[in-house]
């Protein structure tokens, strides 16, 4: 046995596959020119970032139009980050978002779908970069390394592990195996044998790109005293989607600067390169300037605001639609949704996200639906966020169709005002005993201003003549007949006049029912309202206040 292979079999165990026997295992897709076989690759530390969704949602997108293949491959190398509840998490977004891979472990033979249970294959791609001497074993600690670079900026030169700073690739094959058995700790370096010169590559959405090339030994398995061996990203990507056959690579420009190191791994373990296609992140305007969106600082970044807030998710997609190709928001909601997203056409320096022009998106698909539709998605959303809501609309899903069409038609026109689900309870709580609030005491700042007497008066008189089921005609005689009999000028003319003569406008009249009917001084056409709420509920709520009043002089 060679030194060389004393020293593999020291690291890897026996049965690992062969590389020949991972492309045979592996084989080409049998799918049709053009199409396109790429991923969604999110790593389990908690819930996506809305960055993420944007990258599946083109994934999707271009490899549906192309009749290709998309899938979710979950890189769980980093262990130190995994989050224990990550994959409920994610089964929450992906059926949110609609995030649907076409393969998965159960109908796929590239499989598996999380990196950890992949492990052997990395072995198996690690040990043939070994045996042609591309890969070697480093012992230097964190200690050495940290101090390695205090040296290396004292001397004003580029840090990292390479040339002469490369210590342990000068390390004969004899020399690591006596270190391994004696028990030292060690990584995975790739020997990159790199040189300080530029490299020039293609990139799909950023056409030429030139970078320096990759000069750094970096790690590409991880300290061997961890219990699972697993690499990092670098040599794990690379792997997974040549074996995967994903044909186009689609992640965060983050990863630009890494495209001529990880160019030189596809070269050394003899893989065809796979076209990379960078997606600028999603921006803020921040003051003057623009910055990445955070997780951190906004919480517009994270998947769980648009989910609580209950954006419908296709408003949601639209959006991110948009985002990647702006042409696309000139198109009906139903258009952008089939549309194909062009890479090629996508901002080289980052979208910048605007909250307003997504309340317009959704608003609009919010308009388009029925009221049965409404509800119907309210419910689906409240199940699970807001589960009294949930409740309520259940009781009476006839009646909650009923408060949606409220002075919902106009002349032709739809009122937009519901844009996300969260927002009907504002927008139309009051119309539910559950939250509606009454008027309990006379102090109440609602009507503060306003002369008791003539809310008395207004709340005696519209007790007297009202009844269900108005015409726009016969609202307009009760509610005259209620601002006289209670003492306000049936108009602003006859205000000017004798002001002193009057409790006010016959505006102010109407102001007063309708904060007894729905606790608000604005809102909806009162006398759309009425007929929602029916004379039971009109009239029960006008004599609650009336016996707040009845003790008052």
């Amino acid at each position: 046995m060679s030194s060389n292979e004393n020293l593999i079999s020291l690291i890897f165990p026996a049965d690992l596959e062969t590389p020949e026997a991972l492309e045979k295992k592996y084989p080409p897709r049998n799918l049709p020119d053009g199409a396109i076989v790429t991923r969604f690759a999110p790593s389990p530390t908690g819930f996506i970032h809305i960055g993420g969704i944007y990258i599946a949602v083109i994934g999707m997108n271009i490899t549906r139009h192309s009749k290709g293949v998309f899938f979710i491959r979950i890189e769980d190398t980093d262990q130190s980050r995994k989050v224990d509840d990550y994959k409920e998490q994610f089964d929450t977004t992906f059926k949110y978002f609609g995030v649907k891979p076409n393969e998965d472990d159960t109908n796929s033979v590239y499989g598996p779908f999380v990196q950890s249970a992949r492990s052997k294959l990395y072995l198996s791609s690690i040990r043939k970069l070994m045996q042609d001497k591309r890969a070697y074993p480093c012992f230097c600690t964190k200690e050495m390394l940290e101090e390695q670079s205090k040296q290396q900026t004292a001397q004003k030169v580029d840090l990292g592990y390479y040339g002469d700073w490369a210590v342990c690739s000068r390390l004969s094959e004899d020399e690591a195996a006596q270190k391994i058995k004696a028990g030292e700790p060690y990584v995975i370096r790739f020997r990159c044998n790199g040189k300080d010169q530029m490299t020039e590559f293609d990139d799909v959405i950023r056409d030429k790109v030139k970078l320096k090339d990759n000069i750094n030994d970096v790690v590409i398995l991880k300290s061997s005293t961890n219990e699972l061996p697993l690499p990092t990203y670098h040599l794990a990507h690379a792997v997974d989607d040549h074996l995967m056959r994903a044909n186009l690579i689609l992640r965060a420009d983050e990863w630009l600067s890494s495209v001529p190191l990880h160019h030189q791994l596809f070269d050394a373990l003899g893989f065809e390169r796979i076209p990379y296609a960078h997606i600028s992140p999603i921006m803020k305007l921040d003051g003057n300037s623009k910055r990445k969106l955070s997780k951190r600082k906004d919480p517009e970044a994270s998947v769980t605001y648009y989910m609580e807030h209950g954006y419908p998710p296709q408003s949601v997609l639209v959006y991110l639609m948009g985002l990647a190709n702006s042409s696309l928001l000139d198109a009906s909601i139903e258009d952008c949704l089939n549309s194909t997203i062009s890479l090629s056409g996508m901002s080289k320096s980052g979208a910048l996200l605007d909250l307003v022009k997504l309340d317009h998106i959704s608003s609009n698909y919010v308009g388009d639906l029925s009221s049965e539709e409404i509800i119907s998605q309210i419910q689906h959303w409240a199940a699970e966020y807001d589960t009294e809501l949930a409740d309520i609309l259940k009781d009476d899903v006839q009646y909650a169709c009923a408060v949606v069409n409220t002075d919902r038609f106009n002349n032709g026109k739809i009122r937009k005002d519901l844009f996300r689900w969260s927002d009907f309870k504002n927008i139309y709580g009051y119309f539910f005993d559950q939250y509606f609030a009454p008027i309990t005491s006379t102090a109440d700042e609602r009507f503060a201003g306003v002369n008791t007497s003539a809310i008395k008066m207004v709340l005696a008189s519209f007790e007297a003549n009202y009844n269900d089921n108005l015409n726009n005609d016969q609202w307009m005689e009760v509610i005259q007949t209620v601002a006289k009999e209670s003492g306000f000028a049936l108009n602003n003319q006859e205000f000017k006049r004798a002001p002193e003569q009057f409790h006010g406008k016959l505006s102010d009249a109407v102001r007063i029912v309708r904060i007894a009917l729905t606790g608000n001084s604005n809102g909806l056409s009162l006398h759309e309202v009425c007929n929602t709420l029916g004379a039971s509920r009109v009239k029960a709520r006008i004599a609650s206040l009336r016996k707040v009043y009845n003790d008052v002089a």
